[in-house]
């Protein structure tokens, strides 16, 4: 049966994963010691909580990669990322030998949100796609509404995990387009046929005073071509070829890493809300 994390200080929590004993079950490449949705600030129902877990049981299974939310009131003096990656770990999160998954931290104590990263998740989720998840999830998290956050973090985590199995995770220049507002759609009609109604009542008026003439000569000003003798000599070319400099980014895209207090690679980013 999977345990919930109820120690407050993160020492604690540290030692209560730690003391979880070595044969325990390990069940289609996750150890399943722990529920995917650790609550300690209690910032969701009991309903809430639920739904969160089965749907990102769900994920979790489906998508082989684990998937977990933890909350807290405190991080005890530790830095979000610290904090985030201990738990990931001590905890024996994680999918198979990799223990490929990731965790989303929120702290209550400094309005703190961390996504800590393992195995096959550091590419999948790269520092661009974290920075976009972060400000995806931010409006609702400053507004209180976790569960909704929370439910949006599992519905971004499936497309990621989905768009790496192409072999193209979401990085710079491949981040998510927002989709068009369906309020647009009407406007840019409206606002299309007025232009083109501007456009052709302006072509109008430039041609009130043309009139039809019989003759070709009619249409040619006078005196305005008077050709005596044309001649096109081509004597030779020069061709200069100068090579284009490639812009270089300072920024390359990519996942950047870190070793955590067990001496495990997590990938990661973070913010405030």
């Amino acid at each position: 049966m999977k345990k919930k994390i109820r120690l407050i200080l993160f020492a604690l929590v540290l030692c209560f994963c730690m003391t979880v004993p070595a044969f325990a079950a390990q069940t289609d490449g996750f150890a399943n010691e722990y529920e995917r949705v650790q609550d300690l600030a209690k910032l969701l129902s009991e309903r809430e909580e639920a739904a969160l877990t089965q749907k990102l049981d769900e994920l979790s299974e489906r998508q082989k990669m684990d998937v977990v939310v933890l909350t807290t009131k405190t991080l005890s003096g530790k830095s979000p990322r610290d904090y985030a990656d201990d738990v990931y770990d001590y905890c024996n999160y994680g999918y198979g030998a990799k223990k490929s998954g990731l965790l989303l931290l929120i702290s209550m104590e400094d309005n703190d949100w961390w996504i800590s990263t393992c195995g096959d998740a550091i590419r999948t989720f790269t520092d661009a796609g974290i920075s976009y998840i972060g400000k995806k999830l931010t409006p609702d998290l400053s507004d209180g509404k976790f569960a909704d956050a929370f439910d949006k973090f599992a519905d971004l985590c499936d497309d990621f995990i989905t768009q790496a199995a192409t072999g193209a995770p979401y990085d710079n220049g491949n981040i998510p387009k927002e989709p068009l507002s369906l309020v647009w759609i009407p406007i840019s009609l409206i606002l299309g046929i007025i232009m083109a109604c501007a456009r052709v009542k302006k072509m109008k008026e430039k041609l009130r005073t043309v009139r039809f003439q019989a003759a070709a000569g009619s249409y040619q000003k006078e005196n305005s071509l008077n050709v005596t003798e044309s001649q096109d000599l081509f004597l030779y070319h020069t061709v200069t070829r100068t090579a284009r400099e490639k812009s270089k980014s300072s920024d390359s895209g990519g996942s950047s890493t870190h070793s955590s207090s067990s001496g495990t690679t997590h990938g990661g980013g973070g913010g405030k809300f």
